[in-house]
């Protein structure tokens, strides 16, 4: 509903604010359960669940249509009080685990989270039965070992925790230099922010990259973490192709997207010469490190255009593009389109199915 008239300084103007867009009806792409332990620590469990809010609608409405999540508990009402204090209300009973794509359990602090009851422990058995995808976020791993689900398996624990993974769960297998692991359909993680690196890999494999991007950009994800969490295909495996320069200078470009550093700047900074930086780009990438940093702007420019509503002109600055007219035309010989037209067509189609 748009403002009747001028509104005194303070006062609410709704016209600033957008009416969510009716969507039709559909079959989310993601169920989420999760499953809290008695602490739980906050962080990981904001992290997942803020990403899940960001993937699932337009905009920052937080409707849950393309995700969708409940908090589950051996009964209702119930609450769970974190680490920090903070309460979080249990939502609906345990249901059929088939109901869930995956459950996520959240541990916290030890060895209080280990209290959990028979009910719990057997839901999950009965999760692993059904082929449900089981997920630990922070010492959630210590309650999968005790429901017996992670023997013989590789978990991510943290590495104050390994030696206590070892003494309580010898037949599990703890990694505590990786913040990601996956074996056999469980998928963990240590904690903290290393929830928002597995929350992205879920939203990308079952909703798109277009979504998972969505999610990093609502949440302010820094420009390098974004690029490292969403690399540019071409050149993600850069990263560890075991020339120290290339995977030194690709670090530095995702980080300095809009840098006006010259590739003599590059060249110099790692003590080499600008053939011998082109000689290694052209051996582990098959360009150069020009087009290299060119296109990896030109990647973020377009989930920007994608995810955003900031104008084709601050895009180009922020990508380090000098003007619009050279993104414009950086982009239309890459993508085969301008970025006006990309972006006009993209919202215009099915969220989500522009990758």
């Amino acid at each position: 509903m748009a403002s009747s008239g001028p509104t005194r300084e303070g006062e609410l103007n709704v016209s600033l604010f957008p009416e969510p867009v009716n969507l039709p009806a559909r079959q989310p792409d993601l169920r989420i359960g999760f499953i809290l332990a008695p602490r739980f620590s906050l962080l990981p469990l904001a992290s997942f669940l803020d990403a899940l809010r960001h993937a699932a609608d337009e905009a920052d409405f937080s409707r849950q249509i393309y995700c969708t999540w409940r908090i589950l508990g051996a009964q209702v009402p119930e609450c769970v009080a974190s680490s920090c204090g903070l309460k979080v209300n249990v939502e609906a009973a345990f249901s059929d685990p088939c109901d869930f794509d995956y459950l996520v359990v959240a541990g916290g602090q030890l060895p209080h989270s280990l209290e959990i009851g028979d009910e719990t422990l057997g839901y999950l058995r009965a999760a692993r039965s059904a082929g449900t995808g089981l997920i630990g976020i922070c010492t959630g791993s210590f309650l999968l070992a005790k429901a017996g689900v992670l023997d013989g398996l590789h978990c991510a624990v943290h590495m104050e925790h390994e030696r206590q993974m070892c003494g309580l769960f010898p037949k599990v297998i703890p990694v505590s230099d990786q913040i990601l692991v996956s074996d056999h359909g469980i998928l963990t993680c240590p904690g903290g922010s290393s929830a928002l690196d597995l929350a992205f890999s879920i939203i990308r494999l079952h909703c798109g990259r277009a979504r998972a991007v969505k999610a990093l950009t609502s949440l302010m994800v820094g420009r390098g973490r974004m690029a490292e969490l969403a690399p540019d295909h071409d050149y993600a495996h850069l990263a560890s192709c075991g020339h120290r320069t290339v995977e030194q200078a690709l670090e530095f470009m995702n980080n300095h997207l809009s840098s006006p550093c010259t590739i003599g700047d590059l060249a110099s900074r790692f003590g080499i010469s600008e053939s011998g930086l082109r000689a290694a780009f052209l051996r582990h990438a098959r360009t150069g490190p020009l087009e290299v940093w060119r296109n990896i702007r030109l990647s973020y420019g377009r989930a920007l255009l994608l995810n955003t509503n900031r104008t084709i002109t601050q895009i180009a600055f922020e990508c380090g593009f000098s003007d619009a007219a050279h993104f414009h035309k950086w982009f239309r010989k890459k993508y085969g389109q301008t970025p006006s037209s990309f972006r006009r067509t993209a919202r215009s189609g099915t969220p989500g199915s522009v990758a």
